[in-house]
């Protein structure tokens, strides 16, 4: 194993990853060093690099989409060895004592802190994390594949859970989230409307070879008011547009960490018991469910892959909505 490794640094909001060659992490008390296999490009990490999320640690290696091996164990770790495949997702550490945590709503803890943000990621060729906060994952899955789960998947799946047993569920922003929870959504047996940038035909098509009942644009109306709708697009604007399709008692759900500012609407589109409520990322317990979920049934994951010298171009290409599905940063790709 090399003491030194490749990364791509955000060294300030606004600029692009800088390609450096750095010392390869040591594992301290209950850590685990990872050699990374795959990461994913999540749109979080766009909003890191185009300076959208507060306070963030500088610099910083981005990247929570990790799929890696076990290099070496830190003092303490118990649970792991050398070898075994691991996923590392957005949250990175939580304190465990604070009344949140207590309550095992750890995603919520006051002093969390978030891999790719405020802890070194996995656009680099080896990581260190908690290995709490790490999950066992497949080994006969490529890492590529596996790497979109651990946020698109994982938060879609906790969105989904916020919708209850909504029946008809409309899905706003088909990207790598949506083009997993679909998939989930159908399995359970729910009727699925997606709803994509207006005159996106090619990103409609693709809803429905994945079981969307109907697709259209976000301008448009879906065929029957909605149960329930899931928002991944980061676009406020959506919010009063899902609250006018959805049915009385139903619920809006927006699964994005970052989101343009909402505008006003009328009171008579919330009224009717109707509900609008985020997510913020997820907890130990949604990765252990998801998981189960996919070890049952695996899921189609669409992805494109990239060298880890081409993360810029992945968030370039991810910006500008060039892709189906999911990008991913392959360590072993050739530039």
């Amino acid at each position: 194993m090399s003491h030194t490794m490749r990364a791509m640094v955000l060294e300030r909001p606004g600029t692009r990853l800088r390609l450096t060659h750095c010392a390869v992490p040591e594992p301290g008390v209950g850590q685990v060093l990872i050699a990374v296999e795959a990461c994913g490009v999540c749109r979080t990490d766009l909003h890191l690099v185009d300076g959208e999320l507060p306070d963030p640690v500088l610099p910083m290696i981005p990247g929570h989409e990790i799929v890696g091996r076990v290099v070496a164990l830190g003092a303490g770790v118990q649970g792991w060895q050398a070898g075994q495949r691991v996923g590392v997702p957005w949250l990175g550490w939580t304190c465990g004592h604070c009344r949140f945590c207590r309550a095992g709503r750890e995603n919520l803890c006051e002093r969390a802190r978030f891999t790719g943000y405020q802890i070194p990621g996995g656009y680099a060729q080896y990581t260190v994390a908690d290995a709490r906060y790490g999950f066992a994952l497949p080994e006969e899955t490529a890492p590529e594949h596996l790497a979109p789960l651990l946020c698109a998947g994982l938060i879609g799946y906790r969105a989904l859970r916020m919708a209850g047993d909504a029946r008809r569920l409309g899905v706003y922003g088909f990207g790598a989230a949506a083009h997993l929870i679909t998939q989930v959504a159908r399995r359970q047996g729910r009727e699925v409307f997606a709803l994509t940038r207006p005159g996106d035909a090619q990103s409609q098509a693709f809803a429905r070879s994945l079981g969307a009942a109907w697709a259209g644009g976000s301008d448009e109306t879906p065929p029957e008011p909605l149960d329930a709708a899931l928002i991944f697009a980061p676009a406020g604007a959506l919010v009063p547009a899902a609250l006018r399709h959805v049915e009385r008692g139903g619920c809006v759900v927006c699964a994005g960490i970052h989101m343009s500012d909402i505008p006003s609407f009328p009171y008579a589109w919330l009224w009717g018991e109707r509900s609008l409520r985020s997510v913020a990322n997820l907890t130990r317990r949604d990765g252990d469910e998801f998981f189960e979920l996919v070890r049952q049934a695996p899921l189609q994951t669409e992805v494109h892959l990239f060298a880890l010298e081409q993360a810029n171009e992945a968030l370039d290409q991810l910006r500008r909505g060039a892709f189906q599905g999911a990008a991913v940063l392959r360590m072993d790709a050739p530039a």
